[in-house]
């Protein structure tokens, strides 16, 4: 298995297009990858308790007219990877420290992957606020993790300085954008890569796998 680390945070669209095109390729060419998420916060200002998404999107787009063209071209890319997301239901932008901390977890149980997927779900389809200590519970369970020891912990600090730690290193590392996949801890794809490259990288990856046996 080839080591693929995807540095990512779950509020952001392109992460979920950049996903989606993944998994269409692993499902279709097959899976030399062994996957770990990394955390990624595009927001690293943003108040524990988030805030109106709207009043969020026109300052940092300056005002409606970019957030409308910014967000325009993003659900052109949605559509295209057939994804059906609803902008309209999203009326928070969260703090994505405790849903990264729910990530880091789902991995030490192995379902890190089938977390990401349900909180880009959560969070792009059914308008949930990912920041939401319930939510984020709901989410585990579903995954079979245990939503109870999910509460107790996003009650406490556990592992946020590991979280904001990861961060700076990504950054530090120069990564200045999600999602960025490393293959092999060499090479860095930037970006949501189309199914195609991603079949291509697999297919180099099986080849030199069975020239090396």
């Amino acid at each position: 298995m080839v080591k693929l680390d995807i540095i990512s945070d779950p509020v952001c669209p392109w992460c979920y297009i950049g996903k989606t095109y993944l998994d269409r390729a692993l499902e279709t060419a097959g899976n030399p990858f062994e996957i770990e998420w990394h955390p990624f916060q595009l927001n690293p200002e943003m108040p524990p308790a988030g805030m109106d998404r709207r009043a969020y999107l026109e300052a940092k787009f300056g005002g409606p007219a970019g957030v409308d063209e910014v967000y325009g071209r993003i659900s052109e890319a949605a559509r295209e990877a057939g994804l059906d997301i609803d902008f309209a239901r999203i009326t928070r932008t969260p703090s994505t420290v405790d849903a990264h901390r729910l990530i880091h977890w789902a991995g030490i149980e192995g379902r890190q992957s089938f977390v990401v997927q349900r909180l880009f779900e959560a969070y792009f389809r059914e308008g949930r606020d990912i920041g939401d200590a319930e939510v984020l519970a709901d989410v585990a369970d579903g995954a079979g993790m245990d939503a109870g020891v999910v509460l107790r912990l996003l009650a406490t600090e556990s592992d946020t300085d590991d979280i904001l730690r990861r961060d700076a290193h990504s950054r530090e590392m120069g990564v200045t954008g999600v999602p960025t996949f490393i293959v092999a801890n060499q090479h860095a794809v930037p970006g949501a890569q189309p199914p195609d490259l991603w079949a291509k990288v697999i297919t180099e990856i099986m080849a030199q796998d069975t020239s090396a046996t």
